[in-house]
C-alpha cells in the first residue's frame, strides 16, 4: 500500500510538472520520504528526472541554449560536489536532513507565493550577468541549486531563478534546463551507485514507477493548454509548503 501510494505521488507531481514547467521532483520529495524513506526516493527521483529531461531532449534539443548550459553546468557541478560531502555527514541523522528539507521547501514556498502575487521589477542590479551585483547573485544562486541538488535532487527552483532571466524564450528555457539535468542527475546517478543505493529490487521500483511518470506528463501538457499556469503556479508552491511542515513534524 505504500508503495501505491508513492506512485500516485509521482503521477500526481509529474502533472503539476506538465502544467508548470519544473517542481515534480521537489514536490514528490518530501512525500516520497515520508512513505519509502531517502533511500529509496532520492535515486528513483533522480532517474525519473533523467528520463523527463531525455523526453524533452529528444523533442527540442536544437533549441537548447549551448552557452548558458555549460555556465550553468560548470558551477552547478561544484554545488552538486559540495552538496554529495554535505549529505554524506548526515548518514545516521536523516531526521536532521529530512528537517533541513523541510525548512528549504518552506522558505521556498514562501518565496514562490509571494512573487505570484507581486511580480519582482527586474532593474539591471537584480538581473543576473548585468552589473556586479547580479554577476554575484546569480553565481550564488547556481552554486546554491547544486548544493541542494546534490543533497535532495530538488535545486530545479533555484535554478529557475538564475535561467529565467536570461533566456526568455519559452521553448529554449525548457529545452535547456532539461538537457541540464540529464548531466547533472546522470552525476547524481553514478554517485547513488557508488553509495550503494541501486540493487533489483530498486530497479524493479523504478520500471513500475516509469509509466506514471510518463501518464503524470502527458496529462499536465494537456491540462497546460486549457488551465491557468498561474492558479497551479499558486498551488504548487501551496502544496510545497504543506509538504515542508510535514517534513518538519516527521
Amino acid at each position: 500500500m505504500t508503495y501505491a501510494v508513492f506512485f500516485i505521488v509521482i503521477l500526481l507531481t509529474n502533472i503539476i510538472q506538465g502544467i508548470t514547467g519544473f517542481a515534480g521532483t521537489i514536490l514528490a520529495m518530501p512525500p516520497s520520504i515520508m512513505l519509502v524513506g531517502y533511500s529509496v526516493a532520492k535515486p528513483i527521483l533522480n532517474v525519473l528526472a533523467i528520463f523527463s529531461g531525455v523526453y524533452v531532449f529528444m523533442t527540442h534539443g536544437k533549441h537548447v541554449n549551448w552557452k548558458e548550459l555549460r555556465k550553468v553546468a560548470a558551477v552547478m557541478i561544484l554545488g552538486i560536489a559540495a552538496g554529495i560531502f554535505l549529505k554524506s555527514l548526515f548518514v545516521g541523522k536523516e531526521s536532521l536532513l529530512y528537517k533541513c528539507l523541510g525548512i528549504f521547501v518552506i522558505v521556498l514556498a514562501v518565496q514562490g507565493y509571494y512573487r505570484q502575487i507581486k511580480p519582482k521589477m527586474e532593474t539591471p542590479e537584480n538581473v543576473p550577468g548585468m552589473g556586479k551585483k547580479g554577476t554575484i547573485q546569480s553565481y550564488s544562486l547556481l552554486v546554491g541549486a547544486g548544493i541542494v541538488h546534490g543533497m535532495f535532487v530538488s535545486g530545479g527552483p533555484l535554478l529557475i531563478g538564475y535561467l529565467s532571466k536570461v533566456i526568455k524564450d519559452k521553448v529554449s528555457f525548457r529545452a535547456t534546463i532539461s538537457t541540464i539535468w540529464i548531466i547533472l542527475n546522470t552525476i547524481i546517478l553514478f554517485d547513488d551507485i557508488h553509495a550503494g543505493f541501486w540493487n533489483a529490487e530498486l530497479i524493479k521500483l523504478t520500471l513500475i514507477a516509469l509509466p506514471f511518470l510518463i501518464v503524470g506528463m502527458a496529462i499536465g501538457a494537456r491540462l497546460y493548454k486549457s488551465m491557468s499556469q498561474m492558479l497551479f503556479m499558486k498551488l504548487t508552491y501551496v502544496l510545497l509548503f504543506i509538504s515542508g511542515i510535514s517534513l518538519l513534524v516527521k
